[in-house]
């Protein structure tokens, strides 16, 4: 069903899956703080007839615990950004050196507060493939696409509870299996199942 999908069906389900919910919570609870505005870029492709969802996977630097972690690209917003569609596209262009003028932005899911206290709205937007894309090696170590219809196929991800029963931060995490050896979890993979639950044209879940 995924794969019958078309651009303009997609950025109906966006503009209209947008739930009563400001924003979802990565941590259960009262925010502790304001965060602060970030946005990601999540990249669709078409490949084979099936769409694909681009991922990175970030360079590793020590002391870092968000590096090395399978991701979209993105960041936090800057002053000179004028909406969460330019934070995403200039954080690809930076990061993987996708041309913002080769992305057709077909809308946005609602925002997620995240445990490290940003608030990132996930920007959704096709790009045409193939695509010759330059990372940054100090960003990105990694660019590869999985297949939309495997991540909507609950059989490959499951909810754990992270980082353990008990801890201050406990909250439901999605883990996905390894695809081609990369493993795909925590914010990435929250923003992923949103995402397959508006296309489904349901309430993104509260846990995953």
């Amino acid at each position: 069903m995924l794969d019958r999908l078309d651009r303009g069906a997609i950025s109906d389900r966006l503009r209209s899956g947008r739930v009563s919910r400001p924003y979802a919570q990565e941590l259960p609870g009262a925010p502790r703080r304001e965060p602060r505005p970030a946005a990601v870029l999540v990249p669709m492709f078409r490949h084979l007839v099936a769409w694909h969802l681009l991922f990175i996977r970030r360079t590793e630097y020590p002391g870092d615990h968000h590096s090395g972690q399978v991701a979209f690209p993105g960041g936090r917003r800057e002053p000179g950004d004028a909406d969460a569609a330019a934070t995403a596209l200039r954080e690809a262009r930076e990061e993987i050196g996708l041309d913002p003028s080769r992305v057709v932005v077909l809308g946005e899911l609602r925002p997620l507060h995240t445990v490290s206290d940003y608030l990132v709205t996930p920007v959704v937007g096709e790009i045409q493939w193939p695509l010759a894309l330059r990372p940054d090696p100090n960003e990105v170590v990694r660019v590869f696409g999985i297949p939309l219809a495997w991540l909507g196929d609950a059989a490959n991800r499951r909810v754990v509870t992270w980082p353990a029963p008990g801890h201050p931060e406990a909250r439901a995490v999605i883990f996905y299996d390894e695809f081609d050896q990369e493993l795909l979890w925590g914010v990435s993979a929250r923003i992923t199942v949103d995402f397959l639950a508006v296309l489904a044209a349901s309430d993104p879940p509260e846990n995953g």
